[in-house]
């Protein structure tokens, strides 16, 4: 049976961070928690944009709690700094939404030398996620949610070249950072497990949704959108789903269950045998932790 926000129980009292809020899925994200009750921290890179947000997302549910916190996830800086200020405010954190991203941009080396994309993607969220996991941890039900995307299917991790500084393919660098993050959601699942951890590592993914990341895609190509994609706000239902659905499980991943996964309502999905092969996460994790410098609890 599908799942819709209506199936989700009172989140009144509970605790979610998801980034890159202020707009698109995540802003559907964060107006469908709020409407469950839950307190909502829009963490975002443009604080005129994040209070925009913040004010919509209010005026749609008067009774939502929402907050805003500067978060750049391309900044592994800004990563830090989020997470020292999150951590001195609050001790508790039941849902870490790593929504967060970029689709398909001309190539663009980060402050800390990373392709754009691997970087907001993927590696910003690795970092975030390895920040805050002893709060999430301490906090019984918590989840972490990554967005992967139907483009995990387009390729491998090209471990000789992870940032595409030869033959730059923003196609092949979009599908990259998303299977990525499918990687890492099932790598941490399988760690977390091992640990005896409680807390629940889930992916998620939208669908085609009409939302501004399609903004790089060819000129000839926009245009077609509207006829393949859903809304927004239905594309966030596989994130909210991950997040409060009562049957998922770590290492679940969700999605649309319409044809090829493209639309529909959110049901459990499967991925490609490339995202769940032990040894690539292996090895990814560690260059991962070599990249940013992001060291998990030890005994993940």
């Amino acid at each position: 049976m599908p799942w819709i926000l209506n199936d989700a129980a009172d989140q009144s009292g509970r605790l979610a961070v998801i980034t890159g809020a202020n707009v698109g899925l995540g802003y559907y994200t964060a107006l469908g928690l709020a409407q469950k009750g839950a307190d909502v921290i829009l963490a975002c890179r443009n604080a005129e944009k994040a209070s925009t947000a913040q004010a919509k997302i209010q005026a749609e549910c008067p009774t939502a709690n929402v907050s805003t916190m500067l978060l750049d996830v391309s900044k592994q800086a800004s990563v830090k700094q989020f997470a020292h200020t999150f951590n001195a405010k609050y001790n508790k954190l039941d849902l870490l939404i790593n929504n967060a991203g970029i689709m398909m941009p001309p190539f663009v080396e980060t402050e800390d030398g990373f392709e754009s994309q691997l970087a907001t993607n993927y590696l910003g969220h690795f970092s975030l996620t390895g920040a805050l996991l002893p709060t999430l941890n301490a906090t019984p039900g918590a989840r972490v949610i990554s967005l992967a995307s139907l483009a995990h299917a387009w390729g491998g991790i090209n471990f000789q070249d992870l940032n595409f500084k030869q033959n730059y393919s923003a196609r092949l660098a979009y599908g990259q950072s998303k299977l990525a993050c499918l990687i890492f959601s099932y790598e941490l699942d399988r760690r977390l497990k091992a640990a005896g951890a409680t807390t629940l590592s889930v992916a998620a993914h939208p669908g085609v949704s009409a939302t501004s990341l399609t903004r790089y895609m060819p000129k000839f190509i926009q245009p077609l959108a509207p006829l393949v994609a859903q809304s927004a706000r239905a594309g966030a239902d596989p994130t909210l789903y991950a997040a409060l659905g009562e049957d998922v499980l770590g290492g679940h991943y969700t999605g649309p269950d319409g044809w090829r996964q493209m639309k529909g309502k959110a049901v459990k999905v499967g991925s490609s045998t490339a995202s769940r092969d032990p040894h690539t996460a292996k090895k990814l994790w560690e260059m991962s932790e070599t990249m940013t410098g992001t060291r998990f609890l030890s005994d993940l």
